[in-house]
């Protein structure tokens, strides 16, 4: 759905680094690296942002219950 705004684990703010790191793949980074440069060295946070599949825009396309 949407990236956690906290790790779950640590409680680490990650929500903010999710979109530059997407970016950083984008351009052919290692995610290694990409995490290191974005200060993410935790293995708990790296797994927020790696297992997050982001299907909010799927979502949108359904019409809301009333």
């Amino acid at each position: 759905m949407i990236i956690p705004v906290r790790c779950f684990s640590c409680g680490k703010l990650i929500a903010h680094v999710y979109d530059l790191y997407e970016e950083a793949l984008k351009k052919g980074e290692d995610s290694e690296e990409a995490f290191e440069r974005l200060g993410i060295k935790r293995w708990c946070c790296r797994r927020m942002i790696v297992s997050h599949i982001n299907l909010i825009d799927d979502l949108l396309k359904f019409p809301r219950l009333q």
